[in-house]
């Protein structure tokens, strides 16, 4: 059992003696911790008996003792090795507390370390628990269940240390100095500032591979953050599952191995410290270290069951050595028991992140995370239907009392706790505090919420902008929330631009058919200024980049009206559907012109359109996380599966005023796997064709990038709108190195840089007949602009990189390695090398 579950039970226990007492006054309870005098840390392992008799025990990994007995002598013997063996005097009284200081040995023992032949037995043991981990790893069940208690607490800490010379406190510190605060584990005062408590019912099975969360109760009192649905499924167990039996744990996007993982030997050095028990069990204590303090590895110590060579605990952290921004130490420990199949779980993980200081007199901040599992039962598996959406809340998990919550908790709260919870509402409802959680909500969601009328008023990103085009163009945007409608979702903008003078508008409507399977059916109008190789389409879901490209010049813009009327739904499985009939024009502000197609009786050139199109689109993600904010879905991202993406697009002539038929299919991957101690590495592949004469803006057009800033899903080296293909292939590859070299040099080890590579290749070509269907001349004898196209040799363009610089840049240099010298129809030279920044907060 970890320090954790131990002290609640020590807690436990005197309760249980407490209400013994009252009843028959026939057993004693005596607790505590011993600590070494000198430093206040706490001894593990010391030996506690009372004097004259067998009746005795030993403190855990922290000190901490528990020692229940029916009969009391005069005194409580304290013995640890290396230290001075104490007395402390016994009261004749049901329970009491002996906090024992123990003062080092005069003389202390050397380390004696006598290793078998082969090197120390930890290694023997090890070995035999990596070739046994199959056998106990609760992945390897064919389906289980269990239920869940997660606790997420959050405080500001290290905000009243003396500064230098006497200095006054900065403002910030002032500011925490006043606020209502608890007491730390150090005896410092700290400010809770996020305070979540989730119950729910986890299911999993194998075969193929899917988990299920039920949110049954959640709440969530914190600065910033509401009551929602969001953080409600953030808080939940499926975020906070560590399993030492998988090769690494991912924490905050990190791949850290596991000490009993594939690759134990190569990264870490293992010493057999000791046999104690663990829940009256005999198991080897194993501490373990990084072969190299800079690796992204743990330290700590794991017991090992003697019977069963299993895990039956592990102690583990990650400090500042390692690279991970923020943070100053990563804490977890874990207890692992039996199931009936034989296979152990873990029931209990308390993981402790305290964070770096940004400046040596900044504040910090300590974030607690505690998940439980009890019931757990392997059992058969359901439909895999059943396990869609893999996390889903009760409709009435916002409905809960004090009541529930006292019963629903594993243990008790400590005093502590329960003050915590009630200084969290005092803090975030002081006015200073109350104003910077909004704007933190602001920045990060986009969108202020009007509560009177249940409306958000944003994004902010898109709210101004600038360009040759429409000026200065403002923009106002609105959507409803699920105060307004837990079924409905209204939204749309107004803009306008000063000098085009030309009011844009889109209005969207979306009504959530079912919650289970997720099905919507939307509609949506828009007319607004767009620009050829610049769209929705290819851009994703960029917003930032998005927002940018409306600024500066534009090239070759036009406006468009589209219309555009959907039905989407989960299938199951991973499979997503999505049905759609869009109807769109085509009204260009430069010179432009096309021929028509074969089958028009009108030969003439023309220079608008309008095109009805049918559009399917199936998406499979087996191993997606999708999460519901309200009355939209957000995907949390795939962890070890690609992401595939089927869309194929049919032209219908004269539907609603078409100009065309034809087709398109595009298919795409994107996918992320772990290189072992080399890093990660994502990519994208993509291909699609179309083998129809159309207008080129209807082609596909890769997409470029002319901003100063590295953007990931773009031709960073490339021009908007240099290339048309209608058949074309793609590859797109980064690798973080995660340091593994800066780490290594002692002059740049501190920097924590990242070391990135890049690469990027379009292969591709327009057919003949596409490329005639443009005219020298308009009807009104216009020269008319053309377009690019590949030739038999790829684009290519490779790059590498710094990132984590001040833990917020990356700097790209890319090179473009063919079509250096190309005479684009864009007018804009051709950049064979260039510097790019991007940023972002990871860790």
């Amino acid at each position: 059992m970890t320090v954790y579950l131990r002290t609640r039970l020590v807690l436990a226990l005197l309760l249980t003696g407490l209400t013994s007492i009252s009843l028959a006054q026939t057993s004693y309870t005596i607790s505590g911790r011993v600590t070494d005098a000198s430093t206040g840390d706490g001894i593990p392992f010391a030996s506690l008996a009372l004097k004259g008799t067998t009746s005795g025990t030993t403190s855990d990994v922290d000190g901490r003792y528990s020692l229940t007995v029916g009969k009391l002598t005069d005194s409580l013997l304290v013995q640890s090795l290396g230290y001075r063996t104490h007395a402390y005097g016994l009261l004749p009284q049901p329970t009491q507390t002996i906090d024992a200081r123990l003062s080092a040995a005069a003389t202390r023992l050397n380390e004696v370390r006598v290793y078998a032949k082969g090197g120390d037995p930890a290694y023997r043991v090890l070995r035999e628990v990596v070739r046994r981990r199959d056998q106990f790893n609760p992945a390897q069940l064919t389906a289980y269940e269990f239920d869940s208690y997660t606790k997420i607490e959050g405080y500001i800490n290290n905000f009243g240390q003396q500064r230098k010379h006497n200095r006054r406190p900065g403002p910030i510190s002032r500011l925490l100095g006043k606020l209502p605060a608890v007491t730390d584990a150090s005896g410092q005062r700290a400010v809770p500032v996020f305070i979540s408590e989730t119950v729910s019912a986890v299911y999993a099975r194998a075969n193929p591979d899917r988990t299920k969360e039920y949110i049954r109760k959640s709440r969530v009192s914190g600065v910033g953050v509401s009551d929602g649905s969001l953080i409600a499924q953030l808080t939940g167990a499926s975020f906070q599952q560590y399993n030492f039996y998988r090769n690494s744990l991912n924490i905050f996007r990190k791949d850290i191995p596991s000490p009993v993982g594939s690759q134990w030997d190569a990264l870490y050095t293992f010493r057999l410290k000791d046999t104690v028990l663990v829940d009256n069990a005999p198991c080897y204590e194993i501490e373990f270290t990084p072969k190299r303090a800079t690796d992204l590895a743990f330290t700590g110590t794991v017991w090992i069951d003697t019977l069963h060579l299993a895990l039956a605990q592990v102690d583990a952290l990650v400090d500042k050595r390692a690279n991970i921004n923020f943070v100053d130490e990563l804490h977890i420990e874990q207890s692992w028991e039996t199931t009936a199949s034989g296979t152990r779980f873990p029931t209990q993980t308390q993981l402790t992140i305290d964070t770096d200081e940004p400046t040596p007199n900044a504040p910090g901040a300590l974030i607690r995370f505690l998940t439980t599992a009890r019931n757990i039962s392997p059992k058969a598996p359901h439909e895999a239907g059943f396990y869609n959406p893999s996390i889903e809340l009760a409709d009435d998990y916002k409905q809960t009392d004090a009541a529930f919550w006292q019963n629903a908790r594993p243990e008790s709260l400590s005093p502590d706790e329960f003050k915590a919870l009630r200084v969290v509402d005092s803090v975030r409802n002081v006015p200073l505090i109350k104003v910077a959680g909004e704007v933190i909500k602001l920045g990060v969601l986009g969108y202020k919420p009007i509560e009177k009328w249940n409306i958000d008023i944003g994004p902010l990103l898109y709210s101004y902008a600038n360009n040759n085009v429409e000026g200065n163009r403002f923009r106002l945007g609105l959507r409803t929330n699920t105060g307004f409608s837990r079924k409905w979702l209204l939204s749309g903008y107004l803009a306008y631009g000063t000098f085009d003078q030309q009011l844009k508008y889109s209005a969207q409507a979306e009504y959530i058919v079912s919650r289970k399977p997720w099905t919507v059916i939307g509609a949506r109008r828009t007319y607004d200024l767009e620009r050829i190789g610049i769209s929705t389409d290819n851009i994703g879901g960029n917003s930032l980049f998005a927002a940018y490209s409306r600024f500066g010049t534009i090239r070759r813009p036009y406006f468009q009206e589209d219309n555009l009327v959907y039905a989407r739904r989960e299938l199951g499985s991973g499979f997503t559907q999505t049905l759609a009939l869009r109807n769109r024009t085509f009204e260009p502000l430069f010179p432009f012109a096309f021929r028509p197609q074969s089958a028009d009786a009108d030969q003439s050139v023309r220079n608008s359109y309008r095109t009805t199109e049918l559009i399917s689109e199936t998406r499979f993600a087996p191993d997606e996380v999708l999460l519901q904010n309200d009355n939209v879905r957000v995907s949390a991202g795939a962890v070890r599966k690609p992401i595939f993406t089927l869309r194929y697009t049919l032209g219908l002539r004269d539907v609603l005023g078409s100009d065309f038929a034809y087709q398109r299919v595009a298919l795409t991957m994107k996918h992320s796997f772990r290189m072992g101690v080399l890093g990660r590495t994502y990519y994208t592949v993509g291909a699609g064709l179309i083998p129809s004469t159309v207008p080129y803006p209807l082609l596909y057009t890769p997409l470029g990038n002319e901003s100063a800033f590295y953007v990931s899903n773009a031709y960073n080296l490339m021009n908007y709108f240099e290339f048309v293909c209608d058949r074309w292939a793609s590859v797109q590859v980064e690798h973080n190195f995660g340091g593994l070299l800066f780490n290594r040099l002692p002059l740049l080890r501190r920097l924590k840089w990242r070391e990135v590579v890049t690469a990027n290749v379009l292969v591709g070509g327009v057919s003949s007949a596409n490329l005639s269907a443009i005219p020298a001349a308009d009807a009104q004898g216009n020269a008319v602009e053309g377009f690019s196209s590949l030739s038999r040799r790829p684009y290519v363009e490779v790059g590498y990189g710094i990132d984590n610089i001040f833990k917020v840049l990356r700097v790209d240099f890319l090179h473009r390695l063919t079509y250096r010298d190309n005479l684009t129809r864009t007018g804009v030279p051709v950049t064979p090398f260039a510097v790019k920044f991007s940023g972002w907060l990871s860790f």
